[in-house]
């Protein structure tokens, strides 16, 4: 490419000194095509590169290309962004090179495969005045192996950005609640205003203007923590724009690849690691990280009240033939003694306890989804065994036995060998029964050395767990 001076020079030599292109040639040691193109218009400057080179990060182009490639098939609000890109590669492939590099080559990445869109925003000032915005985003994580779709609540403070994201595996009012909660402890305090859509679990209808009629347990839950609730305009969410963008940025940050964990406690409390850790973030064009700014914001926030709210909804139900109760469409086992009675169920966010004459009969882990039975077999034990023939299609069993280990299994098939199937059932429910009284790790111990023993007989497990293996404190199976 000509430099300007040599622009000069053809041209000058050419229209004033009347030298011929093919001298001009000689002189500067350009083609005559070159000389030509200058004689004929501007000067054009340098082209632009059909093709950028990335001698550093070439090595990682089919990886990227092969994530983003992948994210077209993933939720489209948990797809990589160029930052977590760039992080990724740094962290699992040993990326060493600059991150602007990255960067660019994800823009043109992502305008070749046909994902993501330019968005422009508003600059603000924003005022310290002691108020959060609040929402909800979905995303999906593996639970225990398997693929859940789950919700997250975002509570964002609009003056520092200081944030906190709890998953939940739905969005109903307990959750709702309970995350407030869990979020006021995590800032040390309540934000005098909290900003929301017109989300069901707040608001029961939408008046006109700015008016609202609130659900009667929400007035009663913000009237307990002192703070005053302010709703957008309908299908405005972008009144709440930080809020809305922590949400993405959560989604993108921390679910991104979709997260795996045995439970929705072990996840969260790697995400509270993550919003802790965003306190040494800079916002742009803010002074100072999220957490000194939050330091000002703190002193406009309301004191905790002494005691949590009570998050509890209590309601009566019956027990039905089957022994269970139905709770939120759900199924959940009560001994087979209180089959049939007026029972009180007290519901909780994560746990479910049934009382009958103000005595705990059965407590379980809640269920969010529909048609579910929750069944502790060992309500059932006593009622299986009287009724033996009834064992192999039990569903308390059943679900049980998926979960077992071998050895018990082993155990049952010897005692039915030996002693006859009807007898054998019964003699091995007694052996079930040991979990009430030993652990878990001791029962499975003795059933092991009863096993390697020949012994054929529940007698012959109890006198083995006489001599526990460990010390251990007696844990339900179940």
């Amino acid at each position: 490419m000509l430099k300007v001076s040599q622009y000069d020079y053809i041209r000058t030599a050419h229209r004033i000194y009347c030298k011929s292109i093919k001298q001009i040639s000689r002189e500067t040691g350009h083609s005559k095509n070159t000389i030509r193109k200058a004689l004929k218009g501007e000067y054009s400057g340098y082209k632009t590169r059909e093709q950028q080179p990335y001698p550093v990060l070439g090595q990682y182009l089919a990886i990227i290309d092969q994530w983003l490639k992948e994210d077209k098939d993933r939720p489209p609000k948990q797809r990589h962004t160029a930052t977590r890109i760039a992080q990724r590669l740094k962290k699992e492939h040993g990326y060493t090179g600059g991150l602007s590099t990255a960067y660019r080559y994800v823009r043109e990445a992502k305008l070749r495969i046909g994902i993501g869109k330019q968005r422009a925003f508003i600059p603000l000032e924003i005022e310290n005045m002691g108020e959060a915005e609040v929402d909800w985003g979905t995303a999906h994580a593996i639970l225990d192996g398997v693929l859940t779709k789950i919700k997250f609540f975002c509570m964002r403070s609009k003056y520092s950005g200081k944030h906190f994201v709890c998953l939940y595996p739905c969005e109903r009012q307990q959750a709702f609640f309970d995350a407030h909660v869990k979020a006021f402890n995590y800032f040390g305090g309540v934000f005098p205003v909290l900003i929301y859509d017109n989300l069901t679990t707040a608001v029961q209808k939408v008046l006109k203007g700015k008016k609202r009629i609130k659900q009667e347990s929400f007035s009663k839950f913000h009237a307990y923590y002192n703070f005053a609730p302010r709703f957008c305009n309908v299908a405005s969410g972008h009144e709440k724009g930080g809020v809305e963008g922590i949400v993405g940025f959560s989604r993108r940050n921390y679910m991104v690849p979709v997260p795996q964990a045995q439970s929705l406690k072990e996840l969260n409390e790697e995400i509270l690691g993550e919003c802790l850790a965003y306190g040494n973030h800079t916002i742009k064009n803010r002074p100072g990280t999220v957490d000194e700014l939050f330091v000002a914001e703190v002193t406009k926030l309301i004191p905790l009240p002494p005691e949590e709210f009570s998050n509890i909804v209590i309601s009566d139900a019956k027990s039905d033939k089957y022994s269970t109760v139905i709770v939120d469409k759900n199924r959940y086992s009560v001994p087979t003694e209180y089959a049939q009675l007026k029972l009180k169920v007290l519901l909780f966010t994560e746990r479910v306890k049934i009382y009958w004459d103000n005595k705990m009969i059965a407590s379980h882990k809640r269920l969010y989804n529909n048609n579910q039975w929750c069944l502790n077999p060992d309500h059932y034990l006593d009622l299986i065994e009287r009724r033996p023939q009834a064992f192999e299609s039990a569903r308390p069993i059943k679900q049980w036995r998926k979960e077992w280990p071998e050895s018990l299994e082993n155990l049952l098939e010897r005692f039915c060998e030996k002693q006859g199937q009807t007898t054998g059932v019964k003699d091995f429910i007694s052996v079930l029964m040991f979990y009430r009284d030993y652990s878990q790790s001791d029962v499975e111990y003795a059933v092991e050395k009863a096993l390697k023993a020949n012994l054929s007989t529940s007698d012959g497990v109890k006198s083995l767990l006489s001599y526990p293996k460990t010390e251990e404190v007696k844990t339900e199976p179940w």
